[in-house]
C-alpha cells in the first residue's frame, strides 16, 4: 500500500459517512450527526494531508497542519482551505460536546434540525473539496520523502507545528 492509496481509502471512508449522517437525520440523532460529521471531516482532510505524501498527526483537528500546506494545491483548491479548516475547528469542537457534554450541556437537548443541516452541508463540502484536490495535479515539484514517507517540506512544516502545538 502507497500513501496514494491510503488517501484514497481515507477519502472512500468519508463518502460512506456521508450516507450514515442521511440516516442519522432521519432518526434525528443530531447529537450523534456532530460526531460522524467531525470523524468525516477528518478523514477527509487527513487524506489529502497523505495525498501530499504526508503522515497526519494523531489529533482531530488537522486544519492548521492542511493550511500549512496549502502552497502545495491548486488555486481553486486553495481558496477554499480557508472553509475547511474553519469547519475542521467548529466540528472537533461539536465532537466533544456531543460525546461529554457537559453540566449546562446536555448533548442531546443542545443539538437541533438546523445544527445537522449544516453539519452535512459542510461535510459535503469537504468531501467535494477533498475529491477535488485529489483528482487534480499538484502544484508542487518533484519531493524526496523520507524513510518514514513523509516529504521533506511536509516534515519540516509537521514538525514545527507539533512543536508549536506542545508548547
Amino acid at each position: 500500500m502507497n500513501m496514494q492509496t491510503l488517501a484514497r481509502s481515507y477519502l472512500e471512508k468519508a463518502k460512506k459517512r456521508l450516507r450514515v449522517l442521511e440516516v442519522l437525520l432521519e432518526e434525528e440523532a443530531y447529537t450523534d450527526m456532530a460526531w460522524e460529521a467531525q470523524e468525516l471531516v477528518e478523514s477527509a482532510i487527513k487524506g489529502m494531508l497523505r495525498h501530499l505524501g504526508m503522515d497526519p498527526p494523531k489529533w482531530h483537528d488537522v486544519g492548521p497542519v492542511l493550511a500549512d500546506q496549502e502552497h502545495l494545491f491548486s488555486e481553486g483548491v486553495r481558496a477554499e482551505i480557508p472553509r475547511l479548516r474553519k469547519i475542521s475547528k467548529r466540528l472537533r469542537k461539536e465532537r466533544e460536546f456531543a460525546i461529554y457534554g457537559d453540566i449546562d450541556f446536555i448533548p442531546t437537548e443542545e443539538h437541533t434540525r438546523d445544527d445537522a443541516l449544516e453539519a452535512i452541508a459542510d461535510a459535503r463540502f469537504v468531501v467535494a473539496t477533498a475529491s477535488r484536490a485529489m483528482a487534480e495535479a499538484l502544484k508542487a515539484p518533484e519531493r524526496s520523502a523520507d524513510e518514514s514517507g513523509v516529504s521533506a517540506p511536509a516534515a519540516e512544516s509537521l514538525h514545527g507545528l507539533q512543536l508549536e502545538w506542545a508548547l
